[in-house]
């Protein structure tokens, strides 16, 4: 049940977390993360044939984007960052970050997120001539209510972990149905990710994450992407990378839909 499947060249992980001890936490962060250097994360990546990777700023390090930083420049040229910057960032900052990779702001609207929902409309309009993204995790819950503003965004929106409804919905519930009118618009992208955050049922099948799955990679797969989530901080017990990803590929059922998902995807939204 756990065998993943063969990936195709050039394969993107796109979410994952660097944690490194000598980096402190900010007085923001809700729990200690575990200490998870880039070169374990190698073994993932070696295990599971990913050539790609996009390291995601962890919230724990707050506007601290040093640990992130320095983990893409480890992985070298086969890695882009999503980083936490403040909406009146300095326009060199940005052209920086750019310059080393950096393709996104992470907004995090659940506890341990830094920047408040009345900065996004800002920083999506500073970032839109960079090509970035708003890398937005959310209770999907909350999306009808959010959803007009996140329509009217200039440029690029990318959404966690299947929406990452942390109550039960369907294909049909309203929350679900925003989510898919924003993926309509055809400028957000759609993480197949980390199910366990959101399943009630749980491991091995998330029966009842995976109807959501399926209907993404179903009517969206040039808006999906897929991520392990490593080091899957603050989850017991820690669910398998190898595993996931087989789900994964068990819900999108296509090889062809599957290698815009790992490969083309993120090649054109991250520029690798």
């Amino acid at each position: 049940m756990s065998t993943p499947p063969i990936v195709p060249p050039g394969a993107c992980d796109c979410h994952m977390h660097v944690f490194e001890d000598r980096f402190p936490l900010a007085p923001t962060a809700t729990f200690k993360p575990p200490h998870a250097p880039a070169e374990a994360y190698r073994k993932v990546q070696e295990a599971l044939g990913l050539k790609r990777v996009v390291v995601v700023q962890p919230t724990g390090y707050a506007f601290d984007n040093r640990c992130t930083l320095e983990a893409m420049a480890a992985f070298g040229p086969d890695a882009r960052g999503i980083v936490v910057v403040p909406p009146e960032v300095a326009e060199a900052e940005l052209a920086r970050l750019d310059a080393l990779g950096v393709r996104g702001v992470r907004y995090m609207m659940l506890p341990g997120g830094v920047l408040p929902w009345n900065g996004l409309e800002r920083t999506a309009a500073r970032i839109e001539a960079l090509g970035w993204n708003i890398n937005l995790q959310l209770d999907g819950r909350d999306l009808p209510q959010r959803e007009a503003m996140l329509s009217r965004l200039p440029g690029r929106l990318v959404i966690d972990h299947i929406g990452k409804f942390l109550g039960p919905v369907t294909t049909e519930s309203d929350a679900f149905l925003a989510l898919c009118r924003l993926l309509d618009r055809g400028r957000c992208w759609i993480k197949l990710s980390a199910p366990y955050e959101s399943s009630k049922v749980g491991e091995p099948e998330y029966d009842d994450i995976a109807p959501l799955a399926q209907h993404l990679a179903e009517h969206y797969p040039e808006r999906c992407l897929w991520a392990s989530n490593w080091p899957h901080p603050n989850t017991r017990p820690v669910p398998s990378e190898r595993a996931l990803l087989a789900w994964t590929s068990r819900c999108v059922g296509s090889d062809a839909a599957l290698k815009k998902i790992l490969v083309d995807n993120p090649a054109a939204l991250y520029r690798f």
